[in-house]
């Protein structure tokens, strides 16, 4: 990372004002009146200057419109003044006004220059001007490419119960009278609780006396997968909903056609529905297929369908994807006269309302039309939660940048997300002064030039992806250089959101045809990780590239880049079936809710996903993948060495599903390969001892984290690191866990819910148990576990009768929370309803 800095250096405190200092200084919005966020609450700035962080002071600027009122700031020990100018560092949320840009200091926000966008380029000119430095929020990613620091789901949150309480007031003025009327915009509710309290209210009288059959059935299209379409889903699934699938629209207005039959059915809920680019357009050439990489790469080649397969049957469009010229529009002016004309029931499409008949537009709700949602800063609605969780992540950041005095040993996370320091930009964006000269309409007016100085050999690269975000367009130009060859920038489109991606068309020349090809293989590489990074760091690697024809003397030859990915699943028990059916929607279009939930749409279609699941006998493999698409079952016996390895060298990842005993077999077998595994496991002591051996190799092991270990280890470190920034110590530790199904469905002699194999859970009743009480280290023998139970009662359930067992080594977790030294107490243990414990014995015994 030192060479990524380049000129940063070491950076030294000037007079006693330099970052490091210690002094951190809060902004005053100024962006507009709306902006009442904080990025840091009182209470963030408490823990900052009491919690030993090296943040010695903290100075706020006065504002009376922000959500935390002055004197909250000064009670936790921070100055109020509207001089900054002893601050290091200085935070804001949104760019502030140029006259307000101090010399010589570090600033954070959301600056919005590093993709060179040009309405912000005077701000990064005033930064550069006055030798400042400058750290983006949006550029503070991890290593996956995520971003750390963010406003989540907030604006789909508050955008969604804003236009319901304008889908209301239009309904009204169209004659119907619905519960949305009585819902407030978001900013009008004292927190997000209170917000969904009134949607869920507004919910409850659709399902006891329904909505008008005029409006029905009320069809909310969701376009995207993102959080902030997430955000807009999680208010909508207040209401009694049912979600139907793009392909079934049609059918769903079909049954409509007798109101009178279906009508008590559909009145009293609303219908949702996600769509995604492969439902939006379709290929102009017939014989091919949507193919997403494509699409990014030429949406040329693709003709709009939203007009005729979605809209027509939408009642509500809520947008939640990116936009930008090049692309198809989801509805243009005419397409939407034309729907209207049809009797469309489109009603909303998310503060005005628009005709699209007179191609018009109002400013109230009455007349014809559709109303249109447009708030440029959404999550300020609720500035109370967007703060918190804002400054929950950021606090974290400040101590760092508080008091640094070498950038350079910074985490990596920090360094990257720094544009300019000192008046220089950082080498990671010496591209921005390139994007600022080369516009799509220079790059058009100097063609002719470019075609004119063509090389000897030449070629067209495309490339689309997390190009300026992810760094990778500094990457490509500069393999283009390296190896002495040329490039003209023809084309370029910039992302303008987090999960945007951006596109770039090349030129690229060279005299020599090694050397092309040389640039070719390395910008290849680029779209296609190796095997050691391809799934550790695929993330940060998300780019298509399409590369045209190679002219070369009139003769030219097409090249392209697609990933193809294979995965070996191990066994044929339960959870078997549901892999192989998830991974199997990997390499075609999903509609799956879980799908769109779990993974990003980036990743959809873009990858050819072979799987192959291998049983000791042949007849339960055949079985688990009947009906599953490009799933295979095959004979394997992961005892037969030359068999497992010789399917396991053909593949990129394996699953183990096998008996935990069987894992450590497999597991030398992938590090001796180099293949990845994943078990649905805990990592036992023999599987740890491999650590070393897997690193060695570049292969991820990758072990079960859903409860015992997981959930519960970052909620005891939640706790445990907030008494710690208090100056706290943990004098006892006490954790339950336990698979308590409610009593209702507590149905079997155990009371237990298995979703693993019974023989499993009853066994695990032999482990042996080691934990610390009152300072006395307590071993328990594995034979003894479960007469060592004791009965637990809670004060609060009082009604529930308990048991709990210790659960096998407590004191290992000590060391690893970081309490071991201070906790006279450590205990970890496993409950269970009162007698079934001696069920289980005797089950196990008899």
């Amino acid at each position: 990372m030192d060479e990524e800095l380049g000129e940063l250096g070491v950076l030294k405190q000037v007079e006693g004002i330099m970052l490091g200092n210690g002094v951190v200084g809060i902004l005053a919005e100024s962006v507009n009146k709306w902006e009442r966020r904080a990025p840091l609450t009182p209470s963030h700035c408490a823990r900052l200057l009491h919690g030993g962080t090296g943040v010695s002071r903290i100075i706020v600027q006065p504002s009376t419109k922000r959500i935390h009122h002055d004197a909250l700031y000064e009670e936790v020990g921070a100055e109020i003044s509207q001089d900054l100018s002893q601050c290091g560092l200085i935070l804001g949320i949104k760019q502030p006004k140029l006259e307000m840009i101090l010399p010589d200091r570090a600033y954070a926000f959301f600056s919005h220059t590093h993709k060179a966008q040009k309405e912000n380029m005077p701000l990064l000119d005033k930064i550069l001007a006055e030798r400042a430095s400058l750290f983006d929020y949006e550029l503070i990613v991890g290593d996956n490419g995520k971003r750390l620091l963010a406003f989540g789901k907030f604006a789909g949150r508050v955008g969604m119960v804003d236009f319901l309480r304008g889908l209301g007031q239009r309904f009204l003025s169209l004659g119907y009278s619905t519960p949305f009327l009585s819902l407030g915009s978001s900013y009008m509710y004292p927190s997000l609780a209170a917000a969904k309290a009134a949607v869920i209210s507004v919910g409850e009288e659709i399902a006891t006396q329904g909505l008008p059959l005029g409006i029905c059935p009320l069809v909310f299209v969701f376009t995207g997968t993102g959080n902030v379409c997430s955000g807009a889903q999680e208010i909508f699934k207040l209401l009694p909903h049912t979600f139907v699938d793009p392909s079934r629209l049609s059918d769903l207005h079909r049954m409509d056609t007798n109101q009178t039959r279906h009508a008590s059915k559909r009145a009293f809920q609303v219908y949702g529905c996600v769509v995604t680019a492969q439902d939006m357009v379709e290929p102009k050439d017939p014989t091919k297929v949507f193919d997403k990489a494509d699409y990014y790469a030429h949406p040329e080649h693709y003709n709009p369908t939203f007009h005729e397969k979605i809209a027509p049957y939408a009642s509500v469009i809520v947008n939640c994807m990116y936009w930008e010229k090049r692309f198809p529009q989801l509805l243009t002016y005419k397409q939407t006269q034309d729907l209207m004309i049809q009797g469309c029931p489109l009603v909303g499409i998310a503060d005005i309302t628009y005709d699209p008949i007179t191609n018009s537009y109002h400013d109230d709700m009455d007349g014809n039309g559709v109303i249109c949602l447009a708030v440029d800063i959404l999550p300020t609605e609720f500035a109370k939660e967007a703060s918190q969780h804002f400054g929950n992540i950021l606090s974290q950041f400040v101590v760092n940048l508080a008091s640094a005095t070498d950038i350079t040993k910074l985490p990596a996370h920090l360094r990257r997300a720094c544009i300019a320091h000192r008046g220089v930009l950082t080498s990671l964006y010496d591209y921005i002064p390139r994007m600022r000269s080369s516009d799509s309409e220079e790059a058009s007016e100097n063609s002719e030039n470019s075609l004119s100085n063509k090389r000897k050999y030449n070629i067209s690269v495309s490339l689309s992806g997390h190009l300026f975000d992810q760094f990778l367009i500094n990457e490509a130009l500069d393999i283009i250089e390296a190896a002495g060859g040329t490039f003209h920038l023809v084309n370029c489109h910039v992302g303008q959101s987090a999960k945007a991606v951006s596109f770039s068309e090349l030129e690229v020349g060279a005299d020599d045809r090694s050397v092309l090809d040389q640039i070719i293989d390395s910008l290849t590489a680029i779209a296609k990780p190796t095997e050691n990074d391809r799934f550790s760091n695929q993330d940060s690697s998300k780019i298509s590239l399409k590369l045209g024809k190679v002219e070369e003397n009139g003769i030219e030859m097409e090249s392209d880049s697609k990933k193809k990915a294979a995965v070996l699943i191990l066994g044929a028990g339960r959870v078997c079936q549901p892999a192989a059916e998830m991974l199997s929607s990997f390499g075609r279009p999903s509609s799956s809710e879980w799908y769109k939930t779990l993974f990003e749409d980036d990743f959809e279609c873009q990858t050819d996903l072979e799987v192959t699941v291998g049983s000791l006998y042949l007849k339960d493999a055949e079985q688990i993948v009947e009906g599953i698409p490009n799933v295979n079952g095959i004979q394997l016996d992961v005892m037969d060495q030359e068999s497992m390895c010789k399917y396991i060298s053909q593949v990129d990842v394996v699953i183990s599903l096998l008996p935990p005993s069987c894992h450590i077999i497999v597991a030398n077998a992938c590090i001796k390969l180099k293949k990845h595994l994943v078990t649905a496991s805990y990592v036992d002591s023999s599987m740890s001892m491999l650590d070393d051996k897997a690193k060695d190799a570049g292969i991820t092991i990758l072990g079960e984290m859903g409860l015992d270990p997981g959930i519960d280890h970052m909620m005891a470190m939640k706790m445990i690191n907030q008494a710690h920034l208090r100056n706290g110590k943990v004098k006892s530790f006490i954790s339950y866990c336990g698979g308590l199904p409610s009593p209702e469905a507590a149905n079997n002699p155990l009371a237990y819910k298995f979703s693993w194999s019974p023989a499993g859970a009853i066994r695990s009743g032999r482990n042996p148990a080691t934990y610390k009480w009152g300072g006395e280290t307590v071993h328990i023998d594995g034979n003894d576990l479960y007469d060592s139970a004791t009965r637990l009662r809670l004060p609060e359930l009082p009604a529930f009768a308990l048991e709990c067992l210790p659960n096998r080594n407590s004191l290992l977790y000590g060391d690893l929370y970081g309490i071991a030294s201070e906790a006279s107490t450590f205990f970890r243990g496993t409950l269970r309803y009162e007698g079934t414990l001696y069920k289980c014995f005797y089950y196990f015994s008899g």
